[in-house]
């Protein structure tokens, strides 16, 4: 009896995927990294240059090239060197972002990218703001996560009273994840005396695309960003899905210098004690108490005096220190675990 050929190894594709070919889309693998460095006591993403042919501000990004790319992660540092050259430190995978209609437009027959978001951390170098990139604010892009000097502006004057009209639409009407309208305002931006959790980037940026506040959900069609036009500036859109990557890079790094030492990826070799607190707050968004960040530093044996003093203070010099490296092999996370002030 002659073997019936496999689906899997015949070399001519069956009538039936002949027939659906046209109707699905080829599939393309992007790398996006959301680079983040500190500065002047302000968080910076590293992007590409609006000169694109939507003059949208980017997060450097390009194609996987499964022949001239052994790994995801040397494909993404590949890219980064070339759109920016800016070399990188930690590097992790984020997440999959793979949804319809992140590039797409209805009827659109082009590739659809599912793009591998990475969360990278570096310190400035000279020469990558000479590149096609450049170095922006992270809060230019999310102006309500910057609790450092209070409650944001923009919170009163925008996002509250927009949000109020969007509760007041369909109050009780429940999300997939089983949480009315109004319950998820207060959850996520701190109502009726509820701490503001910093860590919740991604969620927030979600409820407002959902609520048709940001550009991105005009430029994507959202019946409710349609109504709402023209809408109030709500921080700077970006091209694509980038400010939702963005927005998952943040919310990790937040979350995760608690338990690991990643802060340090962003300090000098060398630093002081109230260097090392506004790159804290700068990453957290929000301002901690002296005493206590000192007291938090000190109980977690992380950092270590070099000995030195730094004159650069304007004032009375300060001690250095530096990483303790051997916290590491010490505790399973060694972080700042540093908490959540309303």
């Amino acid at each position: 009896m002659r073997e019936r050929p496999s689906p899997w190894n015949s070399p001519t594709p069956s009538r039936a995927a002949e027939a659906l070919a046209p109707l699905s889309p080829p599939v393309e693998i992007g790398l996006t990294a959301a680079i983040v460095a500190v500065r002047d006591d302000e968080p910076l993403i590293l992007t590409t240059r609006a000169d694109g042919p939507t003059g949208v501000a980017a997060l450097p990004s390009g194609p996987f090239d499964p022949i001239r790319h052994r790994t995801f992660e040397i494909g993404l540092r590949e890219w980064v060197a070339e759109q920016t050259g800016a070399p990188l430190g930690y590097v992790e995978q984020l997440y999959t972002f793979g949804d319809r209609g992140r590039h797409a437009r209805a009827g659109d027959r082009d590739p659809h990218v599912v793009s591998v978001g990475y969360l990278a951390l570096t310190r400035i170098q000279d020469d990558a703001d000479r590149r096609a990139s450049v170095w922006r604010s992270w809060h230019d892009f999310f102006p309500w996560e910057d609790w450092r000097k209070g409650p944001p502006v923009v919170l009163e004057e925008t996002i509250a009273p927009g949000l109020t009209d969007w509760v007041a639409e369909a109050p009780d009407a429940v999300s997939s994840s089983g949480v009315s309208r109004r319950v998820r305002v207060n959850l996520l931006f701190g109502g009726k005396g509820r701490a503001f959790n910093e860590e919740n980037v991604l969620e927030r940026y979600e409820l407002l695309y959902e609520a048709g506040l940001l550009e991105e959900a005009l430029r994507d069609g959202r019946e409710s960003a349609e109504k709402r036009a023209p809408l109030t500036p709500l921080g700077t859109p970006m091209r694509h899905d980038h400010r939702r990557i963005l927005a998952t890079a943040m919310g990790r790094l937040r979350a995760k210098m608690k338990y690991r030492p990643v802060i340090f990826e962003l300090m000098a070799s060398e630093f002081t004690l109230t260097e090392l607190q506004r790159t804290v707050e700068a990453i957290a968004g929000r301002h901690l108490h002296k005493q206590n960040f000192r007291r938090l530093v000190e109980s977690t044996a992380i950092v270590e005096p070099t000995g030195d003093m730094s004159l650069k203070t304007g004032g009375r010099p300060a001690a250095l220190f530096h990483f303790r490296r051997n916290v590491l092999q010490e505790r399973p996370a060694p972080g700042l675990r540093v908490g959540i002030r309303g």
